[in-house]
């Protein structure tokens, strides 16, 4: 961890997230600020901007909190404990590999998602030219 601190709404605008989304992954326990100011500011370093940073990935494939939780658990352990025994690490990479997983199949059903979206924007627009034409030709 560098030693560096950030107040809460520096990450806010590092991350795209909102200070009360930010709050909310404290009050859930998902995130906590490294340290305090003497003001009881909340201080943040590059380590908890990274973790805020795969909270905010994981959010929009469908990961609930639980989860979210779980796999910061894992990958915590996984850079923390360098005395893992293989039986151990190997149960924790496969966590991460699950997870992995479960992103790929989330994103292949978004990539799905949007192309429908675009093949039904792409009707509209050409309803809208081929009305355009009408009128005008």
């Amino acid at each position: 961890m560098d030693g560096k601190h950030m107040q809460i709404g520096e990450v806010a605008a590092r991350t795209e997230l909102s200070l009360r989304t930010i709050r909310h992954y404290e009050e859930t326990g998902l995130v906590t600020p490294s340290a305090r100011s003497q003001g009881g500011f909340r201080l943040y370093t590059e380590t908890d901007v990274a973790r805020l940073m795969v909270i905010r990935r994981m959010k929009p494939l469908g990961f609930t909190l639980d989860q979210m939780r779980d796999l910061l658990d894992a990958t915590d352990r996984l850079d923390a404990d360098a005395a893992l025994g293989a039986e151990e690490r190997e149960a924790l990479l496969e966590r991460v590999r699950a997870y992995q997983r479960e992103a790929a199949a989330q994103v292949e059903k978004l990539r799905v998602q949007l192309s429908r979206a675009e093949d039904f924007e792409g009707t509209l627009r050409a309803r809208l030219e081929q009305d355009s034409q009408a009128a005008g030709g």
